[in-house]
């Protein structure tokens, strides 16, 4: 019997075929893709992290160069409280090394929903978070200079969409050593500039507020800054906000091991 081509059934059929066909292509592509996007990604992260310690990394070096720089993985507790602590190869399937902490999907789930409610209130974010059982990476770094460097990534939210960047600090833990940022969807020209040299360009030499609330902060841009605040972004104000925002936040929560840190080593 002929097959009706103009049949209102054969016209479901086909189309319910051609649904089932590329959503399987599909479906196949993306899983024989998932580990080249999981190694680039990778490949990005230690980019960045190089990046914030001055070190120019691409994707064909950025595993050796990480190896050389990158002496030590630690994870912290909400607490301050250090909870693993890596050193020597990096194994990129290995998800409990503290490299693989995802703090973007960390942001997006848990602490952007708990900042917003406990606005330049630390003890009420870190109660919030309480139950939320998350880890804090930071990474020990050996500088070109061979400064003992630590660097700390951030994350928040600018203007249009996530923004997010690593902070190193030298060995006080204290002065900044140096920063890379990045974002998803900020204007060009304006938010869009906090990952160019002429905005990270000014952070070296910064220091956190100890003995104030805020220990970190970007100012509008052209305002008189102090040691703990960087000029913004001229017409990205929302933006730089953000980003001092995100610093403030983020350093907060590693003060406490910062400060057992600093203790630890003045009673050697």
């Amino acid at each position: 019997m002929a097959i009706n081509k103009n049949s209102t059934g054969y016209t479901f059929t086909f189309a319910i075929l051609m649904v089932v066909i590329v959503g399987t292509v599909l479906a196949f592509t993306a899983m024989s893709l998932k580990d080249r996007q999981a190694a680039n990604a990778a490949d990005k992260k230690m980019m960045d992290i190089l990046g914030a310690i001055g070190v120019d990394a691409n994707r064909s070096n950025a595993s050796e160069l990480f190896a050389e720089y990158v002496t030590e993985r630690i994870a912290i507790d909400l607490s301050g409280k250090e909870v693993d602590r890596r050193s020597g190869a990096l194994d990129m399937k290995d998800k409990s090394d503290p490299f693989s902490i995802d703090v973007q999907r960390d942001y997006r789930g848990s602490v952007k929903a708990a900042a917003k409610a406990n606005k330049d209130d630390i003890a009420g974010l870190k109660s919030a978070l309480s139950g939320a059982n998350l880890t804090f990476p930071l990474f020990r770094c050996n500088s070109p200079e061979g400064k003992d460097v630590y660097v700390v990534p951030v994350v928040g939210s600018g203007l249009w969409g996530p923004i997010w960047g690593y902070v190193a600090l030298e060995s006080d833990m204290q002065t900044v050593y140096g920063a890379k940022f990045d974002h998803k969807t900020e204007t060009p020209g304006l938010g869009a500039e906090i990952k160019e040299t002429m905005f990270t360009e000014k952070w070296p030499g910064k220091r956190m507020n100890a003995s104030g609330p805020v220990l970190f902060e970007v100012v509008k841009g052209g305002a008189p800054t102090s040691d703990y605040q960087v000029d913004g972004i001229t017409g990205g104000t929302i933006t730089s906000k953000g980003v001092g925002e995100m610093v403030n936040r983020t350093m907060a929560i590693y003060a406490s091991y910062f400060k057992s840190q600093t203790q630890a080593s003045a009673q050697r």
